[in-house]
């Protein structure tokens, strides 16, 4: 069977259960979204077949964000762990997951973050890794903090993590971002609201998971990806 046939094979999701392109809350969207229909390019191997990735061509795993630096950053440390499953719910194994994420004062280490909290020398806040042969990953990082944005008046972003997973290639990167439980400005969180199907939206909250956390250490949170079908996690882009 032809690739391009078996990528139509896919499952495809829900209604309601992705962003969607124009979301007027998200003052950035009304700029950048679409106002023609969709275009589809059609995909030549070399668009959907590789990169295949490996140690080898990204280098050691970044899994224990504190300890990048001699010292330890400031913060709550915390684990983040999970799996990485197709709509079959099957592990999706050596898929690169990539995060990046704010300090625990709410300040990204990027020169556009101009946000008057400080910046830790100790947390660069960007981690990488391969999935197992059960689709696992695990991360050791520090619980981001909340921090504004100019999008609306008082507006404030939950504490999040941005996740960026490749498939195969290049063409099948997916972006999505988790939130913590018990957040209360998730409900006027415009990014988050995007996905208007209610229960797809709690896919991007992560559990809280004793298995997970280490005594004395760090609170753990398991944070499931599913790529594709009707299960889909939110994900920012998509085909």
């Amino acid at each position: 069977m032809p690739i391009t046939e078996k990528i139509r094979g896919y499952r495809q999701p829900a209604p309601g259960t992705q962003p969607e392109y124009l979301h007027a809350a998200y003052i950035s969207s009304v700029k950048r979204a679409p106002t023609k229909p969709l275009v589809a390019i059609p995909q030549t191997l070399s668009e959907i077949t590789g990169p295949q990735f490996s140690t080898n061509e990204i280098g050691p795993a970044i899994t224990d964000l504190t300890r990048q630096h001699q010292q330890s950053p400031m913060g709550e440390r915390i684990i983040v762990a999970g799996r990485v499953l197709d709509e079959d719910d099957r592990p999706v194994r050596r898929t690169l997951v990539e995060l990046w994420q704010a300090n625990a004062a709410g300040r990204y280490l990027h020169p556009l973050d101009q946000h008057d909290a400080p910046l830790d020398p100790n947390f660069t806040g960007f981690g990488s890794a391969l999935t197992d042969d059960e689709g696992r990953y695990r991360f050791v990082t520090i619980k981001p903090g909340c921090y504004p944005w100019r999008n609306h008046n008082n507006a404030w972003r939950p504490a999040h993590i941005h996740f960026s997973l490749f498939g195969p290639a290049f063409a099948t990167r997916l972006v999505t971002q988790m939130y913590f439980p018990g957040d209360p400005l998730l409900a006027s969180d415009p990014i988050f609201n995007c996905t208007a199907d209610a229960d797809a939206r709690q896919r991007l909250i992560a559990r809280f998971d004793w298995d997970a956390t280490i005594p004395e250490t760090a609170l753990g949170y398991r944070f499931d990806i599913i790529l594709r079908g009707r299960e889909q996690t939110p994900m920012e882009h998509r085909d």
